[in-house]
């Protein structure tokens, strides 16, 4: 009978009942925010309709009858499936949730240190702006890339706007692939940063690119990039990029996103990922990550 969940409902006193109704408001707002945009809202409303109809047929109307005392079985054991799947459909979302409530901040213990970081990134980037030398500089907070360091070649030297300058020189056996800085220091250079998904990104964006923001996706770094074919100026934050910085801005626009609390993620379209590739056309086939 359907007055059961309405004398259910009863038995409660109406201020418990409102704050009840606002927390579970409250957990589902927060939820379809953070997947808001990204590959696991469109599963997520798929799931919450088969929920919704699934609570409805068999918990509402098989209350009051026996009939359906298999299928309530079958439903307990399918709710638990679902349970598991879907912590597998979100394992990039639940990744970069834990990322973010872990997030130590670490600039914000030393404003003059990451207001060093901020000014030396930013001149060598003009530089290579200029020249169109491309580059790709990702600086670490919270969550480090220790995996990623062990696969380039490792400096742990202090940052300067020189030094930067002379890794990516095209002459430099470093100049390919990208820089790792943690803190106030260059830890590896030569890196090679994981792709975004094919079709994340506009496709006149190259590798370079899609490399900046695969890993912004998958930690909580901001990744500077420089483009060989243009020498425009851009930043990867969360998945999301902010192209043609002008090079006088990019020290402020850098400082601010180091000290300011990151953007909501924007997780790739549920596309396969591709081998990495040149960005644009580069004829001598080498990765432009």
């Amino acid at each position: 009978m359907l007055r059961n969940p309405f004398q259910l409902i009863q038995s409660y006193e109406l201020w418990q009942v409102a704050i009840e109704l606002f927390v579970i408001w409250a957990c589902v707002y927060l939820i379809f925010r953070f997947l808001r945009g990204t590959r696991g809202a469109g599963v997520i409303k798929g799931v919450a309709v088969l929920l919704v109809v699934g609570t409805l047929t068999i918990r509402v109307l098989g209350q009051s009858t026996d009939a359906f005392a298999r299928l309530n079985y079958i439903y307990d054991k399918f709710l638990t499936v679902v349970a598991i799947l879907l912590i597998v459909v979100f394992q990039p979302e639940l990744r970069q949730a834990m990322i973010r409530l872990g997030h130590a901040w670490t600039f914000r213990g030393s404003r003059d240190k990451m207001q060093t970081v901020a000014e030396a990134i930013a001149q060598a980037v003009a530089f290579l702006s200029k020249s169109q030398f491309g580059a790709l500089i990702a600086i670490e907070r919270g969550a480090q890339l220790g995996g990623l360091i062990e696969t380039g070649v490792v400096l742990d030297a202090k940052i300067s706007p020189r030094l930067l300058e002379s890794i990516f020189y095209p002459n430099s056996p470093l100049h390919d692939l990208g820089v790792i800085i943690r803190s106030d220091r260059i830890i590896a250079a030569s890196v090679q940063f994981p792709l975004s998904e094919e079709g994340h990104l506009p496709p006149e964006f190259g590798s370079r690119h899609r490399a900046a923001a695969g890993l912004s996706l998958e930690s909580d770094c901001v990744v500077v990039i420089v483009s060989e074919e243009t020498g425009t100026i851009s930043l990867a934050e969360h998945g999301r990029l902010e192209h043609d910085i002008p090079r006088d801005r990019l020290q402020q626009t850098l400082s601010m996103r180091l000290e300011a609390a990151p953007p909501p993620a924007l997780a790739s379209p549920d596309r396969p990922p591709e081998p990495s590739g040149s960005e644009g056309k580069d004829p001598d086939g080498k990765r432009a990550a």
